[in-house]
């Protein structure tokens, strides 16, 4: 091969390396597509972890749901863990908080909230299908449902006080009519 083809050929690679980066700059590496989002939330009926009941999300209609999955082998999700307390403490007159186990066992769910305790419902989650129902990638997730049983939106990564705080308040508005 001549040099010229050469330098023609590694120009080539260049420029589409170049097109490459920079469609990829200014985007969220780790955001993955939701298309849940505005469809209804897919029903469940799971256990409590506590062994108290079960707890339906059809039992649910009429309040905004705010749906943490979790486990104790993941690192954010002990970071995130206090922030949904507060969560729950500072908007649960306004939303329903449930956490779903996310393939970790009973009892090193039940080990770690005996030591930190959480004030609102944990569920069992034993084959994860209401984990694949919702698309779970990896936790921790936070899914938000409308009174009207919508999925409003996802969070992926441990929620912060700020982030918890718009997506709730966002969530207890109404959806906006179309003209």
């Amino acid at each position: 091969m001549s040099w010229r083809w050469s330098v023609l050929l590694a120009a080539a690679a260049c420029t589409a390396l170049v097109v490459i980066l920079a469609k990829g700059f200014g985007k969220d590496p780790h955001q993955v597509p939701f298309m849940l989002a505005g469809k209804p939330a897919p029903a469940f009926s799971l256990q409590k972890l506590d062994g108290s009941g079960k707890v339906t999300l059809s039992e649910l209609k009429g309040h905004p749901v705010v749906i943490n999955f979790w486990a104790t082998w993941c690192g954010p999700c002990k970071v995130e863990h206090p922030v949904l307390d507060w969560g729950y403490r500072q908007y649960g007159r306004q939303a329903e908080f449930l956490g779903v186990v996310f393939e970790d066992t009973v009892e090193n769910s039940r080990a770690f909230l005996k030591q930190s305790p959480t004030p609102f419902p944990q569920l069992v989650d034993p084959q994860s299908q209401t984990a694949v129902d919702y698309g779970v990638a990896g936790v921790p997730e936070t899914y938000f449902i409308d009174a009207q049983g919508t999925i409003r939106g996802k969070h992926v990564g441990p929620l912060s006080l700020d982030a918890l705080t718009a997506r709730i308040k966002d969530l207890v508005q109404p959806v906006a009519q179309a003209r």
